[in-house]
């Protein structure tokens, strides 16, 4: 309410306004009519009662601008309006078809791809529940009365938007009952969407995602919640809360370093690449400036193959060819990256606002049997090298391999001791226990896993035993968390970002917050429902969040710990 007319008295009632904590930013998509971007009050005024601070986006396709917009915000309200044009979907109109905007329909795609890409908590309402399900891959009915094949109840109502008009069953179980206004509706759910409403003639009338803070309804519950309805209120309530915690995360990564420790992105081209474009992979500069990922390891990997003098040769020249080409990135992008050698240089490219590539070398292979090998790796920048990879080698025995060595080889005790003197970590992911046990025997410093998962969660020889991770960290080393499914879920094709956490946190309760970090292993098959690429990583930051984590534990998580190990290898050797 305005407490008074005139301008001083509300001068000083603004001046006098102190803030507590700031609301989160929520976009509000526009709708076009007559000539006006608007939308309905009722949208503007559940967020605000929610607790956000909305703001609306007009309906346009100038895709900088929209660009623009969309990195402020910290959650994305999609709303209400005319039919969906089904030329998107490459469907033909058919003649049930009511009004709508095509420019509206490419504009709402694309702010939904935007936020997507940054991960942006999105909640649909109406419409907004549809053109999400098709922004996702799923399809929609463009009219449920002609093209359902059983009986459907009047959905398209005109009664005010504040009365409820039919029930639907929410996935919980329970009956509540909402205000819907529409004749088109889902068809075919979205990959990775589960179904949280139908009405009771089996009309879809809400989904979310099973990993992601992306959800909508067919109902218009900012109508509702504006009138009380404590169902409206609450998913307003989760909405703004999700919101809550991106901008939390957004603001911590601002902060801290955000670091993988390992990806697989040079293998997946054949030649030459430019990890300046968005093209093949799951890592490259755009992926990383959008999920505001710091910095991360691309190794040259080697696959294991025959060990005569010949091959060997053709490992080590491949390997240096491989980290030639990332460091050739450099070259291609030097306003968006620079090449990272030293803990130093990965805060310094971060404070010049640029993404740091540091290498490593996948598979001892590499080194062939020739300790100048290590030295050659170690000029060309390489911060670690993996011992092995799937099958043994003249360094020692894998975990997929046969045990030729049990363990380290004589040869291997000598690349560990040139590794420690040369400063490079020595990583033993893919090694197998005796190797693990081999090394922290030998090594005069920590050693890493760069990408490895709990056993005790997946029983798979590629993760670590507890009783290994505590042997880990007692050398004051560092597991950094594999994303890839087979190691995180029994039932790999389940396996999502919370099956990460879980494994996160009974590594935190095994050997504490100091010795765990996180190594993708994006483009080597890396991916879960949830965390599939780079922008989408700052998930697992929303996560810890919302599971208590502090400032402080994330700091670690993200690269302090590694960091750690890294600075203290590299230093030693020095002097």
């Amino acid at each position: 309410m305005i407490s008074s007319f005139h301008i001083k008295d509300l001068f000083q009632e603004v001046d006098s306004f102190r803030s507590g904590k700031e609301s989160p930013l929520i976009g509000i998509s526009a709708n076009r009519k007559e000539g006006q971007a608007c939308v309905a009050e009722t949208y503007i005024q559940a967020v605000l009662r929610a607790g956000g601070a909305p703001i609306i986006i007009p309906a346009i396709t100038d895709w900088q601008s929209l660009t623009t917009i969309v990195h402020s915000i910290d959650g994305l309200l999609m709303t209400g309006g005319g039919d969906i044009n089904p030329l998107f979907l490459e469907e033909e109109p058919i003649p049930a078809l009511q009004e709508g905007d095509t420019l509206r329909d490419a504009f709402d795609l694309a702010l939904i791809r935007l936020a997507s890409n940054r991960q942006i908590p999105i909640m649909g309402i109406c419409r907004g529940h549809q053109i999400l399900n098709v922004a996702f891959g799923g399809n929609i009915l463009q009219d449920i009365y002609t093209q359902s094949d059983h009986p459907v109840l009047k959905h398209s109502q005109k009664l005010p938007r504040e009365q409820v008009s039919h029930s639907v069953r929410l996935n919980t179980g329970e009956t509540i009952y909402v205000n819907s206004f529409h004749h088109q509706a889902i068809k075919d759910i979205a990959p990775e969407f589960i179904e949280t409403a139908i009405a009771p003639d089996g009309i879809n009338e809400g989904i979310r995602h099973q990993e992601k803070n992306i959800f909508s309804v067919q109902w218009h519950p900012e109508a509702l919640a504006t009138h009380e309805d404590k169902n409206a209120q609450a998913l307003f309530k989760a909405f703004i809360r999700n919101a809550s915690t991106f901008q939390q995360a957004k603001r911590l990564h601002h902060r801290i370093i955000s670091l993988d420790s390992h990806t697989d992105t040079p293998m997946i081209f054949p030649k030459e690449f430019n990890i300046g474009k968005k093209e093949g992979g799951k890592v490259n500069l755009s992926f990383m400036e959008e999920g505001l990922i710091d910095a991360t390891f691309m190794v040259a990997y080697i696959p294991q193959g025959a060990r005569d003098e010949e091959s060997l040769k053709q490992a080590t020249d491949y390997a240096m060819e491989r980290l030639s080409q990332v460091k050739r990135q450099e070259i291609l992008n030097p306003t968006r990256m620079g090449i990272a050698y030293t803990p130093q240089d990965i805060k310094r490219l971060k404070e010049e606002g640029k993404k740091a590539i540091c290498l490593g070398v996948e598979n001892g292979y590499a080194i062939g049997k020739d300790l100048k090998n290590i030295t050659r790796f170690k000029e060309m920048g390489v911060c670690y090298i993996t011992l092995c990879h799937n099958g043994d080698n003249d360094i020692c025995d894998s975990a997929r391999g046969k045990g030729e060595w049990n363990g380290l080889s004589p040869f291997g005790k000598e690349v560990v001791r040139e590794m420690n003197r040369s400063g490079i970590m020595i990583d033993v992911s893919h090694a197998s226990e005796k190797t693990f046990y081999d090394v922290l025997e030998q090594s005069e410093h920590p050693i890493i896993a760069s990408h490895s998962s709990a056993r005790a969660l997946c029983d798979h020889p590629r993760n670590l035993t507890d009783d290994q991770l505590k042997a880990l960290a007692s050398k004051g080393g560092v597991v950094q968390l594999c994303l890839y499914k087979g190691f995180i879920n029994p039932e790999a094709e389940k396996a999502s970002l919370s099956d990460a956490i879980r494994h996160i946190e009974h590594i935190v309760d095994r050997i504490g917050i100091e010795h765990i970090g996180i190594g993708s292993d994006f483009d080597g098959d890396g991916e879960l429902i949830g965390c599939r690429s780079s922008n989408e990583l700052i998930n697992i930051t929303c996560k810890l969040l919302e599971h208590g984590y502090s400032e402080a534990d994330i700091r670690k998580i993200w690269g302090e710990n590694f960091l750690r190990v890294m600075q203290h290898v590299q230093k030693v050797s020095l002097g």
